[in-house]
């Protein structure tokens, strides 16, 4: 059976320069956290702290009993989940990601990242709860900014190191990416408005 290790003494991680400060875009992230032993958890406090920065605010939610409507619409999550016995989302992520599936909101205004947790030794279900709320908010309709960080636990690296050096990366893929988005949305309103005075 497939279980998350448990959690470590954490360490100082890294951040990296943002690729495109000009793009300068207050940010508002909710982590919410599947987790068994505690491991994700760690993982989403260690960046909520490196997060909360005056232009970045984060808040980190344990998935216990969410449904559907967590997930509002227009905002940004980060999915933070380990994955247990074989390939299932952690327990405390259950009713939420079943409510998904039996709900079936539409998730297309809102945008997400993953930091997925696992155990390379199980080759065939490695990363696989976090890898299930990805498939689900994909078909929903959201969007998935950058790459699933898929962290193996047999590598012997910690978890929240290893996310404090990627999550500086995906924060400014999501000021890029959802900046671009509200220009374009802020141009569409333009011409709309320019067409109305037009007529």
């Amino acid at each position: 059976m497939q279980v998350e290790p448990e959690a470590k003494k954490k360490r100082p991680g890294v951040l990296k320069s943002t690729k495109h400060p000009e793009l300068h875009l207050g940010l508002d992230i909710t982590i919410l956290v599947g987790t068994m032993t505690g491991t994700a958890q760690l993982v989403a406090q260690e960046l909520e702290l490196r997060l909360d920065d005056g232009d970045t605010a984060a808040r980190a939610v344990l998935m216990d009993n969410l449904n559907a409507d967590a997930i509002e619409p227009g905002k940004l999550y980060l999915i933070c989940s380990s994955t247990y016995g074989q390939g299932d989302v952690p327990d405390n992520a259950k009713q939420l990601y079943e409510s998904l599936q039996s709900e079936r909101p539409d998730l297309s205004t809102v945008s997400y990242g993953v930091i997925a947790l696992g155990d390379r030794t199980y080759h065939d279900t490695f990363c696989n709860g976090g890898r299930r709320f990805d498939r689900i908010l994909s078909e929903l309709g959201a969007r998935r900014i950058g790459e699933i960080l898929l962290h193996d636990a047999s590598a012997g690296t910690m978890p929240e190191e290893v996310a404090a050096e990627w999550i500086d990366g995906w924060v400014a893929l999501c000021r890029e990416q959802i900046g671009e988005q509200h220009l374009e949305q802020c141009l569409d309103e333009n011409q709309e408005l320019g067409r109305l005075l037009a007529q």
